[in-house]
């Protein structure tokens, strides 16, 4: 039976949200028409944005609907940048951890070489932790700041960051905060209002809901401007018209309750650390998600081993599913400090709602010898 530990990368679709998907797809009409049908789409597309709203400690009107969580980072994060250079202010610059996902990252790059942004690359430390000290320091240093954008928690090693830290010394220069949550969100408390942010970007489909289908939840009090032009719906933030069967399926993942899968992990964890001579647990051995197991193995090509774990009937991955193919060295791990090598050879497993200790038998089971041959094709890659 296969096994599947990449569900970072996406989850299975939740029983519950599969038959709510299945029956709203039946539904007819526009939810911006006046006429019964599309009053009925607009009642249940509302109802879903409060099940979003109440998961993300925000009131219904701060959800923004979006395609996906790459979307919501670049509506928050666009939309912030040209909302802050409005008028004409000048606050080109962007404060961006190293180790982000490339959804921000090719976003601030997009925005460096097409708006004139200017970015501040801030240190991680070595389980990928962002460095308090230096964001303290260029909020010190910087009254031309846009905003700062960071991710809740680091999808590659699962470090969990201190959100609200960084939010509060932002707020003391009146500095908007994008988060971008889509790792986070369903394995952490995610609270728009707590959290101090000004916008958080998730994803469905990390959490048992639809492919297609995100939300920004964005703060009363933050202006953005839009991507997208005609219709003026969700607040004028992002017209057109909307999914209402994806933000019903939403909707019901997004009452799911929090995972709870340390233990499963813990037990993948040490299971691989006692197995396998060489491998490395990265990021924060304590504040990480509970699903994410994150290991380099050394002596291994991580794409080597990942394909000897696929003819064994496990999926698993090298980093992020939005790079998967591109044979570089993680950024992340680099940003850590590994080296190159290091960095080529790592692994991520990462847990979801089906996984079963089962499943993780099936890795400790298969893992060592897949190790083993990874590093003899490692070594004779280097005779030739």
């Amino acid at each position: 039976m296969p096994v599947y530990l990449d569900h970072a990368a996406t989850t299975p679709m939740l029983p519950a949200v599969r038959d709510a998907y299945v029956a709203a797809l039946d539904l007819v009409g526009n939810p911006a028409s006046i006429h019964a049908h599309g009053q009925n789409a607009k009642r249940m597309l509302e109802e879903a944005r409060e099940q979003v709203a109440a998961s993300l400690g925000c009131d219904p009107i701060e959800v923004v609907f979006t395609s996906g969580g790459t979307e919501a980072v670049n509506l928050g994060v666009k939309g912030l940048f040209w909302a802050r250079n409005a008028a004409g202010a000048s606050r080109p610059r962007i404060l961006v951890p190293r180790g982000e996902h490339h959804a921000t990252i090719d976003t601030v790059e997009w925005l460096a070489t097409h708006e004139g942004a200017v970015i501040d690359w801030l240190p991680i430390d070595a389980v990928g932790r962002i460095d308090v000290a230096a964001v303290d320091s260029a909020l010190r240093e910087h009254d031309d700041i846009a905003l700062l954008t960071l991710l809740w928690a680091n999808n590659e090693v699962g470090t969990i960051q201190p959100v609200g830290e960084l939010t509060a010394l932002a707020a003391a220069h009146g500095v908007p905060v994008h988060v971008d949550a889509v790792s986070a969100y369903g394995h952490l408390p995610v609270s728009l209002r707590d959290s101090g942010a000004s916008a958080i970007s998730i994803s469905a489909h990390k959490i048992g809901g639809p492919l297609g289908i995100g939300a920004l939840a964005l703060s009363r009090s933050a202006t953005v401007e839009p991507l997208l032009h005609g219709g003026g719906q969700q607040r004028n933030v992002r017209s057109g018209t909307q999914d209402a069967p994806g933000a019903i399926a939403f909707g019901v993942a997004a009452q799911h309750p929090l995972s709870s899968l340390e233990p499963l992990r813990d037990r993948l964890i040490e299971g691989v650390l006692a197995s396998v001579e060489g491998a490395v647990l990265r990021g924060d051995p304590e504040h990480r998600l509970d699903n994410n197991a994150h290991f380099t193995f050394e002596g291994c090509q991580g794409d080597s081993l990942l394909f000897m774990l696929d003819m064994a009937g496990i999926s698993a991955s090298t980093g992020s599913a939005c790079q998967a193919g591109i044979p570089e060295p993680s950024h992340v791990l680099l940003g850590m400090g590994l080296t190159e090598a290091d960095a080529r050879s790592a692994l991520r497993f990462t847990l979801g709602h089906d996984s079963t200790e089962a499943d993780v038998d099936a890795l400790l089971a298969a893992l060592p010898a897949a190790v083993e041959r990874a590093r003899r094709a490692g070594y004779s890659d280097r005779a030739v």
